[in-house]
This record gives structure tokens, sequence and C-alpha cells, in this order.
């Protein structure tokens, strides 16, 4: 059964397709490429989203055969040309910088923060604040024909959305910084390679296959999987104790759940168990 989130813009469409939530960047004319728009959608969906407990997975993709492009360059060189701020940006650069970390709360945060398994399916290009985006994810898959490139050096920009932070955490610093300032159009391959994608998929059935996927990860018991990803998300900021310490109490936390009992039942009876969330 799929049902429809109201994210308040075309930009960025959202539902719920049985345990997995899908949320997809809609601009495939400019392949996807940010809207102002979009932030208040990801609020919004989000929200609903952290709140609906059939949701167990999200998965997040982009219309059109391309991921996301990242900011609108072409909207960019335009307000340069005419040297007038876009429309709802300001002009000020500390209220450029607020209004920007709002961005980033709203979407790479609130991504990395997300209380369940969040994958990015890549159909094809990713590049800048959309590759940022992408790196949110716990786990990515990416169409054999997809290309990623973290694009700021080319367009004279530092960087937004978390990339650094997110890449430095997956390839090293060393590497990360070789990715950020030549800007190399990596492959599919090349991805998984360096530990960047998780799974490769033939771009035929692209769609359906990364859905199948996390429809598969959905099977699994969702309270263990929750937990799971928050301590490997501390994992990166804390200290052993802290990890040991926090591990215990998610695990005596999880197997006092039905899910457990179910899984333990499955096991002696020699089937597959079915996980209820409880």
């Amino acid at each position: 059964m799929t049902r429809v989130i109201e994210t308040g813009t075309e930009d960025l469409l959202a539902q719920v397709d049985d345990n997995v939530g899908v949320l997809t960047f809609n601009r495939p004319q400019r392949r996807n490429a940010l809207s102002d728009a979009m932030y208040g959608g990801f609020d919004q969906a989000l929200t609903a989203m952290r709140a609906d407990d059939d949701v167990r997975v999200l998965l997040i993709t982009g219309a059109g055969g391309a991921f996301c492009a990242g900011g609108d360059v072409k909207g960019m060189h335009d307000s340069h040309q005419s040297g007038v701020p876009r429309a709802g940006r300001p002009a000020e650069p500390d209220a450029a910088v607020a209004r920007l970390r709002g961005h980033q709360a709203r979407v790479s945060l609130a991504l990395n923060e997300f209380p369940r398994p969040v994958v990015a399916a890549l159909p094809g290009p990713a590049a800048g604040a959309g590759l940022s985006i992408a790196l949110a994810a716990d786990i990515r898959l990416a169409a054999e024909r997809a290309i990623l490139v973290t694009a700021f050096s080319t367009v004279g920009a530092s960087g937004d959305f978390g990339g650094s932070w997110f890449l430095t955490q997956l390839v090293g610093p060393a590497k990360a910084k070789e990715l950020y300032f030549t800007s190399p159009r990596l492959s599919a391959h090349d991805a998984l390679e360096l530990g960047i994608v998780n799974r490769v998929l033939p771009d035929e059935r692209f769609e359906q296959a990364a859905l199948d996927w996390c429809h598969e990860l959905a099977r699994r018991a969702p309270i263990a999987v929750a937990l799971m990803k928050e301590n490997i998300r501390r994992a990166t900021t804390c200290d052993l104790s802290t990890a040991l310490d926090a591990e215990a109490t998610a695990m005596i936390s999880s197997m006092s759940t039905a899910d457990h009992r179910e899984a333990a039942a499955a096991f002696v009876e020699k089937r597959k168990p079915v996980f209820r969330g409880e």
C-alpha cells in the first residue's frame, strides 16, 4: 500500500510504500538541483515520517535519471550577473550564513539523526551538495551509470551540507582532501572501491531494485536496527568506554522486546521471524 506525504512543494515528493518512506528530488529539468522550496519540504516530510511507526526505512532518490546536482549554479550565475540576490536570500553575510545553517540542519543533520536507516539511491549523477546529502544517508546504492563528484572546487566554493565531514568519516582525511581539491568524476564502481557507496546495481530497473533492497531491510527487527544506527553514529564522536556503556544499555533494551522473543522462537522453529517493532 502506498500513501502520499504532503511536502508543500512539487520539488520534493514524499510517500510511504508499506514500511519504506520515499523522498524524491523532483526537478528533473535542472537535474534535481536544490531549490528553496525543497528545504521546507524536507522539514515537513521528515517530521511526519519520524512520527510514523510504519516507516522503518527511509529511501531518498531523484527523478528523471539524476540524484541531485546540488546548488542551482545557473541561478547563482543569474544572481551574480544582475547583482540582485535571489528572492528570499539575504545580501548580508551573517544573515546568509544563518540561512544556510538552517537549511543544512533541515536536510543533512536531520537525515543523519533520523531514528531509522536512511538509504540514498543514486540513479545517476550526484554532485556538490547533492553528493553531500547522499553522504548524510547511512547506506548508498548506485546505478552503474551514476557519477559522483564533489564539484565545489570547480565552481569556486568550499562545500556545504556536511560533505567534508561525512566523506572524511568514509575515506579518511587525505583522500577526502584529494576528492575535494581536485573534484574527479567518480564512476559508481570507483565509489564502491573507495567505500563511498555500498552497492552498485544494474541500470535496468534500478529504482525497483533499490526499493526492493529497502523493503528487505525493513523486514529486519526495527527496534534493534534503530539502536544499531545510534550505536554506530555515536562511535564517530565518543571513546570506547562510553560506547561500551551505551551498547550494554541498548543490548538489554533490544533483548527485552517482543521482536527478540519472536526471533528466538523462529530460530528454534526453523522459520523466518516476523518482526512487528514491539
